[in-house]
């Protein structure tokens, strides 16, 4: 037997237990292998606190002295007395629902074969009496006979816990990955890390790594396992990065560019603002990119407000000049919708030809768009998923921007880049990325950052309160002539859901509100209908707008203040960060205020940082550590760009090395051929030649 032996060819498995594991991606033994423990439970005697024991864990060696069954009414208890090494004493409890096979058999048969008197037991349990200076009560969650050889994998030691399927229990999963592990083959299994760097970084061999990531004797060979497991992932995915990287760098356009002012000056002229200096060194770095004979791949991130989407109609009117097309894409419909509606009103008066398309685009509309597009009369095209049907032609595509990247996968992005044969590629997020996570997921990736808000913007005051105070705060300041938005949730995945709720919602604030103008606005709305709820708002027709996240991006009201956010628990951090910025975009005072119903620890820990800070960098970063970065960077379905055992956050410096060592790696073997760089190679084929047109800039 192999490491690439199918699931079901392992003792104890057998083809419909192998169904169970698919539904956790494990087909082989060495899927198996690399299914890494979800967490760890310190089942030591006596152990010492750490992070992986609690108070209320109960571990417990000891002889049985007695038993004792009760019956209950509705419940059935058993009950044994154990007594350990040194005289303690410990009063063990199970309890079974009473049924009505309860009555035709003992369901306690089996228990009392392994609580025969004098019979020594290893029990895991959780503390009855937490008030007991004593503390000798158990509930019992798991018992182990001391004389089973098997014993030794769930009890005495740092336990591993996975995370699983309905149908596998840790026991049986423990037992299969140990005998997994005795396979022949895994000990033969050649290493894969070149020897220098193993050498270089004191790492574990691959084998003693799998042992001890699943059964570590100690804290210490945990965490060497657990580096040396990350290590590997980070180096491969860097290396991969590193060689894609070189790849692309060697691509040359067959266009150039040439910056010719004829729409540059005179839309700068009438924009009625002057660019920031952040804005003017990052349209300088776009712009240097454009002019280069490789095609571009950048990232331009911003926090809300600070002037992406004029960075990027720059960039596109570059291409336009040029008699290139350009092209935006969107997550949302209302954010392609104002995006277009923004161009439309800037660019008044210049020879630009615009385009919006969405999946509620009428078909004749559509029809109109696909043969202009196609024909090259239409210069910048903004729309959403849409834009990468089949069915979208475009004549000379040369510039893409992706707005809000992270809400797109990579393989939606990607397919972007396959409308033609090259293309210049901007990426924007407004959930700065640090510089830890750029180098994880974006491979050095240029990255270009906004880094100052444009000149008049004002701090917003945020702050958590009740629904009443809220009000009152948008009460008052709608009689001073400003306006407000009041936010509620997705209640459902159904648009149509949140829809009905947050009209409902609406009726009941026409009732609070009665001497003000109020207006709704959700997604379930005709493309008319929001654009002329976002006119009317716009122009002061309305003082309170009732809405559900689609006014998270892209609206500019200078002279709404109030932002209330209700049930602010079930808005993710960069979500309530992107709805506060709404707000504070003119001269007056402003003010979120986010009104949480039922927040637990986590909720409660984002309204508290959203309360506490404005910088885009820390919240980013927290929602990355309390989300994943796989959500947040659209990458969570790919599979292939996620890390099993490393984590780039607690692990930034096993990151570094690795960046290191890849650039130290690809500098004396670039295409990996040397005899000591075959494995890694082949490991690094096997990860990513599927997936190699998503390791890329996108």
């Amino acid at each position: 037997m192999t490491t690439s032996t199918q699931i079901q060819y392992l003792k104890g498995i057998g083809p419909a237990k192998a169904k169970l594991f698919e539904r956790l991606e494990i087909q082989t033994v060495e899927d198996l292998l690399h299914y890494y423990p979800r967490t760890y439970q310190d089942r030591r005697l006596n152990s010492t606190p750490n992070e992986y024991n609690s108070e209320s864990l109960v571990v417990f060696k000891g002889r049985v002295l007695r038993t004792q069954q009760i019956p209950a009414r509705s419940v059935l208890i058993f009950k044994a007395f154990l007594e350990d090494e040194k005289g303690q004493q410990m009063e063990c409890t199970w309890f079974k629902k009473r049924t009505f096979r309860a009555f035709r058999f003992d369901p306690f048969g089996t228990l009392k074969k392994d609580f025969h008197i004098n019979n020594e037991v290893w029990i895991i349990g959780k503390r009855e009496d937490k008030n007991n200076f004593f503390g000798n009560k158990v509930t019992v969650d798991e018992h182990y006979p001391a004389a089973d050889v098997l014993t030794k994998l769930h009890a005495g030691r740092l336990t591993p816990i996975y995370g699983l399927t309905e149908g596998l229990t840790n026991k049986q999963f423990r037992q299969f990955v140990y005998e997994a592990l005795q396979t022949p083959s895994l000990a033969a299994e050649p290493e894969t890390l070149p020897p220098v760097l193993l050498s270089k970084r004191q790492l574990l061999s691959a084998p003693q790594a799998l042992k001890a990531i699943h059964f570590p004797n100690s804290l210490a060979e945990l965490e060497s396992a657990r580096a040396r497991l990350a290590y590997e992932e980070f180096l491969l995915l860097a290396t991969a990065w590193g060689i894609k990287r070189t790849q692309t760098k060697i691509l040359a356009k067959d266009y150039s560019y040439e910056i010719k002012k004829t729409l540059l000056t005179p839309f700068r002229e009438q924009l009625g603002f002057n660019f920031t200096n952040s804005q003017k060194k990052v349209i300088n770095e776009i712009f240097k990119d454009l002019c280069s004979p490789r095609p571009m791949n950048r990232l331009l991130q911003g926090d809300v407000g600070s002037g992406k989407t004029v960075v990027a109609l720059c960039a596109m009117l570059l291409a336009v000049e040029n008699r290139y097309q350009a092209a935006l894409m969107a997550p949302t419909e209302i954010l392609a919708e104002q995006h277009f509606l923004t161009f439309k009103r800037i660019l008044k008066g210049l020879k630009v030809n615009l385009a919006v398309l969405s999946s509620s685009t009428k078909a004749a509309a559509k029809k109109k768009i696909l043969k202009e597009l196609a024909e090259g009369k239409i210069d910048i095209l903004v729309g959403t998923h849409a834009v990468i049907q089949d069915d979208v032609k475009f004549h000379n595509l040369r510039l893409a921007v992706i707005d809000e990247q992270h809400r797109f996968g990579v393989k939606q992005r990607s397919k972007l880049k396959e409308k033609t044969a090259k293309l210049d590629l901007l990426t924007m997020t407004a959930t700065p990325i640090p510089r830890t996570l750029a180098l994880a997921f974006y491979g050095d990736l240029d990255v270009s950052t906004l880094s100052e808000l444009p000149p008049g913007r004002q701090p917003i005051q945020t702050e958590s309160a009740t629904s009443k105070l809220a009000y009152d705060r948008v009460r008052e300041e709608v009689k001073k002539g400003r306006q407000a938005y009041i936010v509620f949730p997705l209640i459902e995945e159904s648009e149509k859901v949140s829809a009905k709720a947050v009209t409902e919602e609406f009726e009941k604030l026409k009732k609070v509100f009665p001497d003000f103008r109020l207006a709704v606005l959700h997604g379930q709305m005709s493309q008319a209908e929001k654009e002329s709820v976002m006119a009317d708002f716009a122009a002061h027709k309305t003082d309170i707008l009732v809405a559900t996240p689609v006014i998270e991006v892209g609206i500019d009201v200078k002279n709404a203040t109030v932002m209330v956010i209700e049930n602010a628990e079930r808005f993710g951090l960069a979500s309530l960060h992107q709805l506060r910025g709404r707000v504070g975009r003119g001269e007056h005072e402003s003010f979120c205020i986010l009104v949480p119903q039922h927040a637990g620890s986590i909720a409660k820990e984002r309204v508290d940082i959203i309360c506490a800070t404005r910088d885009g960098f820390k919240i980013g970063e927290r929602d990355m550590q309390l989300r994943g970065p796989g959500e947040i960077l659209g990458t969570r379905q790919s599979g292939e760009l996620e890390f099993k055992a490393g984590d780039i956050f607690k692990d930034r410096d096993i990151l570094y090395q690795a960046i290191e060592d890849r650039d130290e790696l690809l500098s004396q073997d670039p295409a990996l051929t040397k005899p000591e760089h075959f494995l890694f190679r082949q490991k690094l084929t096997e990860l990513y030649q599927k997936n190699w047109h998503l390791i890329d800039l996108s």
